[in-house]
C-alpha cells in the first residue's frame, strides 16, 4: 500500500479532553497525516461523519453527554452497508468488560491510556491498509460488476439479432419482404403496454412475437406457397407450424425463448376454443398467445401479399371488432381499439424495419 494514500487518509479524533485532541493531532502531524479533526462534544460526531467523511476514527469511551457506546451506536446507519469504517477506541478503561463490549459494537481495535505514540502510530496504519484495501477491493469488484454487465447485454443483443434472423427465415418463405414478423412484434407491444403489462414483459413479447411463425420452416413448399385454397389435409399440415415452432424454441432456459415458445404454440388459438392446435379457450391461452394472435391478424388483414390487396384499417378494425368474443380476447381487442392507429401511424408500421412504431 502507498505510504502518499495511507497518510492522505481522513481521521477524526473525538475526546472530551482537549489536551488529548491536540496530542494525537501533534503525533499525527508528526507521521505525516494532513486530514486531522477533532471533537470534544461527542454530540457532533454524527453530523462531521457526514461532512468529512473519515477514513479513521479515534474514539475514547467515557465522554459527557454521548459516551463512546452511543456514539458507536448512532454511526450504523450512517455507515454504508459491508463497507470497512475503522474505529480504534483510546481510553483509561482498562476493564475486560469495555473492551469487549467496544469491539462488539463496532470498535476495530482497542488501545488503553496512557498510549504509546509509536503503537499508536503502528495500530493507525494497519487499521488504514485495511480501509483501503477493501476500498480497492470494493472499486475493483464494481468495475467486474459493469464489465459483466456491459457484457451480458451484448450477448442478449446478440441472442436477439440471432432469433429476429431465424424469424426472416421463416418468414422470407412466403413473405419476400420480411417485414411481417418484425410488425408483429412492434403491434404486439403496443397492445401489451395498452394492457398495462410490466415494461419488462412488454419488452419480452416484443422480441418473442416475431418468432410465432417459426414453425412454417417445417412446411412443404407445395403446401405453404400454394396460390389456390387449400385442402382439409393440406390445412392440417399447415395447423402444424404451431407445434414445429413451438418444438423448435423449446427447452429454453431464459424468458425470452420460452415466451417465443408459448407464442409459437397459441398464437392461432381462439378466445371460444374453436382454434389450434389443442383448443384452448378462454384465459386457457396464455395472453402472449391472445396479443399475437390478433396483431397477425391485424397485419394481415392491412398488408398486400400476391394472393391479396391491402385493406384499410378502418376494415381491419371492424372485423376485429366483430372477432371480439369468439376469436379474440376481448381486452385485446379494447387494448387495439384504444390504439386506433391513423393511417399516417399504419403507413409508418407498414414499413418497420429495426425501428419501433410511431407512438413508442
Amino acid at each position: 500500500m502507498p505510504r502518499e494514500q495511507i497518510r492522505s487518509a481522513r481521521i477524526l479524533v473525538v475526546d472530551d479532553q482537549d489536551a488529548n485532541v491536540q496530542l494525537l493531532a501533534r503525533i499525527l502531524g508528526r507521521r505525516g497525516y494532513a486530514n486531522v479533526r477533532g471533537l470534544t462534544d461527542s454530540r457532533e460526531v454524527a453530523a462531521v461523519y457526514n461532512e468529512f467523511r473519515p477514513d479513521l476514527l479515534l474514539l475514547d469511551l467515557h465522554m459527557p453527554h454521548q459516551d463512546g457506546f452511543t456514539v458507536m451506536d448512532g454511526l450504523k446507519a450512517s455507515i454504508p452497508p459491508g463497507s470497512y469504517f475503522p474505529i480504534l477506541v483510546l481510553t483509561a478503561d482498562i476493564t475486560p468488560e469495555a473492551k469487549q463490549r467496544a469491539l462488539s459494537i463496532g470498535a476495530k481495535d482497542f488501545l488503553t491510556k496512557p498510549f504509546d505514540p509509536i503503537e499508536v502510530l503502528l495500530r493507525i496504519e494497519n487499521l488504514l491498509e485495511t480501509r483501503f484495501l477493501h476500498l480497492a477491493l470494493r472499486d475493483h469488484n464494481q468495475l467486474l460488476e459493469q464489465r459483466v454487465g456491459e457484457r451480458t447485454k451484448e450477448l442478449e443483443q446478440a441472442h436477439f439479432e440471432m432469433l429476429e434472423r431465424l424469424a426472416m427465415a421463416a418468414e422470407f418463405r412466403d413473405d419476400q419482404t420480411g417485414q411481417h414478423t418484425r410488425r408483429v412484434g412492434e403491434t404486439a407491444a403496443i397492445l401489451a403496454r395498452n394492457l398495462e403489462l410490466p415494461r419488462d414483459q412488454v419488452e419480452l413479447i416484443r422480441h418473442a412475437a416475431p418468432l410465432h411463425d417459426v414453425g412454417k420452416i417445417g412446411i412443404p413448399d407445395n403446401i405453404l406457397l400454394k396460390p389456390g385454397p387449400l385442402t382439409p389435409e393440406e390445412f392440417e399440415v399447415i395447423k402444424t407450424h404451431t407445434t414445429i415452432g413451438a418444438k423448435i424454441l423449446s427447452g429454453g432456459k431464459f424468458p425470452l425463448l420460452q415466451t417465443a415458445e408459448e407464442i409459437a404454440l397459441c398464437h392461432h388459438e381462439r378466445w371460444d376454443g374453436t382454434g389450434y392446435p389443442r383448443g384452448l379457450r378462454g384465459e386457457a391461452i396464455p395472453l402472449p398467445g391472445r396479443i399475437v394472435a390478433l396483431a397477425d391478424v391485424f397485419d394481415a388483414i392491412i398488408s398486400k401479399r400476391p394472393y391479396k390487396e391491402a385493406r384499410p384499417v378502418e376494415d381491419a378494425a371492424a372485423e376485429l371488432q366483430r372477432g371480439a368474443g369468439t376469436q379474440f380476447d376481448p381486452r385485446v381487442v379494447e387494448a387495439f381499439l384504444a390504439w386506433t392507429p391513423d393511417p399516417r401511424q399504419t403507413k409508418d408500421l407498414l414499413r418497420v424495419g429495426t425501428r419501433r412504431a410511431p407512438d413508442q
